[in-house]
């Protein structure tokens, strides 16, 4: 079955709208580039602002294709509709996953879903259209479409919504393997030195990294072993963020030993200004003296225990600052990926706060239940600091708009991008965890308070400021990241007027 294809402002069908094969509509003409996302708001957002920019400012047809299961429809349908009409939109039919063990890993479960809908993908990129489909944009679960790309004699790149540091520790582990028995699995050094990048503890590397006996371990080496066969990367990322990083996959591109990587951010989406129930936050905001918030939100996906939940409450309290928290269900399990909810209590995460806790920090204090305009809070000219997660699209959220961290990373790649953050840019600082992962309220009331008052906190504040008008540098009409995609999108122009999928 084809994919069902559309234009931006539709949303994606279910696997049960799907149409027969006899009546799908097939890539429309006349589309140049796919851009092929995994499932997650994290990685489609930023895959949909780099479909933004090549279809606005390269003037490049568009296709942005997404997998059914595994993520929400409506969320990736909200985020799909924030695209031009110009670029399409393609939802690959569901596959059965129903084979795999009940107790199979996410990422394990993603390189499945991703593997399995290749035939789909295929048939897509191979549907009637007036112009052939010069390029095949993957992200970071998406390699194994890589050898796709070469056989229909089409550029194949990998977009990494990431910072640089996890492809560096990709190619770390390529060459762990370089003389490995098939079957066999090394453990990343520990510690893992990047160059131009931070040093990386055992406990700092992603989720799946740390142990060459998860099963999901497997997959990351093929797909780190597919990467020779790109011919270029994205990073969502920009030369003055992470510049010793970005000068070294420079200098191996130059020499052959790796394939180019154009760093082409940051990817922030844009606020459209129509967010449901947006009013409270920003008016609150609105009432709040200059640089005096602390902004507190771990994300879609990030939950914190009933008894870390407590903690936050109680060192928000102790910190005597301004905060606006987003609170979110806690977990029941631990997991702080999980997306499970208290029975009974779905509706009103605000029911699991200290007894007391809303009334006594009325005034200077605002918590709000499951979700606030992020972006528009952040640039508001009374948020003074974020407590993030880390997840790298609201690090750059933090780093546009000038406002510096405490890097409370949940899980993914999160502590690597703390790292980055606390060590190599310097826009983070990190509150002290006990051995048992709960950061208690003296640590989380130390870490506010040097960010809004200390040294360190004036020395992030500084450096985040410098950042921003960076991030702004970067897309400027000369900029850094503008010029990387306009070279990016070149080669995909010429592979056109040359009748070739590829460069030579």
């Amino acid at each position: 079955m084809a994919a069902a294809t559309t234009g931006a402002s539709d949303t994606s069908p279910s696997s049960a709208e799907l149409p027969s094969p006899a009546c799908t509509e097939e890539l429309a003409p006349p589309q140049k580039v796919v851009i092929f996302a995994s499932p997650g708001a994290g990685h489609l957002i930023p895959l949909v602002e780099l479909a933004r920019r090549l279809a606005v400012d390269q003037s490049l047809a568009v296709t942005v294709v997404t997998l059914t299961g595994m993520s929400n429809p409506a969320t990736d349908a909200a985020v799909l509709s924030s695209l031009p009409a110009s670029v399409a939109t393609a939802a690959l039919p569901a596959v059965s996953l129903d084979d795999l063990p009940p107790d199979i890993g996410f990422g394990t479960l993603m390189f499945e879903l991703v593997r399995r809908s290749l035939p789909h993908l295929r048939a897509l990129m191979l549907g009637p259209s007036s112009g052939p489909v010069t390029a095949l944009v993957c992200d970071f679960f998406g390699t194994s479409a890589l050898p796709l790309a070469a056989e229909l004699g089409v550029q194949g790149y990998v977009f990494f919504p990431n910072s640089f540091a996890l492809i560096s520790i990709m190619r770390h582990i390529v060459e762990l393997h370089g003389d490995a028995a098939p079957g066999e699995y090394r453990d990343l050094p520990d510690p893992l030195p990047l160059s131009g990048g931070p040093v990386l503890r055992h406990a700092d590397l992603p989720d799946g990294f740390r142990d060459r006996t998860d099963p999901v371990y497997a997959y990351l080496v093929e797909e780190a072993r597919r990467y020779g066969r790109a011919d270029g990367f994205l990073v969502n990322s920009f030369e003055e963020l992470e510049i010793a990083m970005a000068e070294k996959f420079k200098r191996h591109a130059e020499g052959g030993a790796f394939p180019p990587v154009y760093p082409v951010g940051p990817f922030v989406r844009p606020s459209s200004g129509e967010e449901s129930d947006e009013s409270a936050c920003l008016e609150w905001l609105d009432r709040q003296p200059e640089d005096s918030v602390v902004y507190v939100s771990f994300g879609t996906g990030g939950a914190l225990s009933v008894e870390q939940t407590a903690e936050l409450a109680a060192g928000l309290e102790t910190s005597g600052h301004r905060f606006l928290w987003v609170v979110r269900m806690p977990s029941l399990d631990g997991n702080p990926c999980a997306l499970a909810t208290i029975p009974g209590a779905e509706d009103n995460p605000l029911a699991w706060l200290p007894e007391g806790f809303l009334e006594r920090t009325r005034g200077r204090g605002l918590a709000v239940a499951a979700w606030a305009p992020q972006v528009r809070v952040l640039s508001h000219p009374a948020t003074a600091a974020f407590v993030s997660h880390c997840g790298w699209n609201s690090a750059l959220e933090s780093v546009a708009a000038g406002v510096p961290m405490v890097a409370w990373p949940l899980y993914a790649e999160q502590k690597t991008n703390a790292a980055i953050l606390n060590e190599v840019t310097g826009v983070a600082l990190r509150p002290a965890a006990y051995g048992d992962g709960l950061v208690a309220r003296e640590e989380i009331a130390a870490a506010v308070r040097e960010l809004m008052e200390g040294e360190k906190g004036s020395a992030a504040r500084s450096r985040a400021r410098e950042l921003r008008e960076a991030a702004a540098r970067a897309w400027s009409p000369e900029g850094s990241s503008r010029r990387a995609l306009g070279d990016v999108a070149g080669r995909w122009k010429a592979a056109v007027v040359d009748g070739n999928g590829r460069i030579g």
